[in-house]
């Protein structure tokens, strides 16, 4: 019996349908599809010249990951989420990567540093009143917070919650605003993490991502 390693490459047809999925989520991710934006089939197909088989095969991927749901006889959709999913979501995110700034030891160098841009990224589109900008560089800051425990497996969670979450910025009717009053306390953060206090840092993340939840669900549909 023949088994395949996490570094072994994909076969072409997974490979492809992977592609399908890494494109689109990167749309969601990037705010360019919006929750229950019905995805455009035959564009998609005709743009990233691929099967329609395979093209489906990569939209069911984003289905089993819970950024697309599929309506019989009708297509594939952007999710929307719920209070619960977006409960859910926040104790996830709090687990995740709590739990991996409390299991550093040492902080390395060039994790502190991709931290630290971005947070100047954030810093920058802010004062450009660029939220998309502000969002992605967030994102990325929390990627940054997790990479830091050097688990791959780690990693591949939180870039899949984080995608997830996005999801939930519809509710925000001042996206900019919501972000910048995070944004902020990722200095905190990042002064933690210069001192050498991981564990410090992880208790003011966690009362972060609290605030965080209980504001978000203040802007959800009961």
């Amino acid at each position: 019996m023949t088994t395949r390693t996490l570094t072994d490459p994909l076969p072409a047809v997974a490979s492809a349908a992977a592609r399908v999925a890494d494109e689109v989520r990167t749309l969601i991710v990037d705010g360019e599809l919006q929750p229950g934006a019905k995805l455009a089939e035959e564009r998609m197909r005709s743009q990233l010249d691929v099967s329609r088989s395979t093209l489906r095969e990569g939209f069911q991927l984003l289905v089993r990951e819970r950024l697309v749901v599929h309506v019989l006889s009708t297509g594939f959709f952007v999710r929307r989420l719920g209070r619960d999913d977006i409960a859910d979501l926040m104790t996830t995110r709090e687990i995740i990567e709590c739990g991996a700034l409390t299991s550093v030891n040492t902080v390395p160098a060039q994790g502190l540093a991709r931290i630290r841009a971005a947070v100047a990224e954030g810093k920058a589109a802010a004062e450009r009143d660029h939220w998309q900008t502000v969002a992605a560089a967030s994102i990325e800051f929390h990627r940054g917070l997790v990479a830091l425990a050097g688990s791959q497996r780690l990693s591949m969670l939180i870039e899949q919650t984080l995608a997830e979450f996005r999801l939930a910025y519809c509710y925000m009717e001042d996206p900019l605003a919501f972000h910048v009053t995070y944004l902020h306390k990722h200095d905190t953060v990042v002064s933690l993490l210069q001192e050498g206090a991981a564990p410090a840092a992880a208790e003011y993340l966690r009362t972060y991502l609290a605030n965080s939840r209980s504001d978000l669900l203040l802007r959800v549909p009961e």
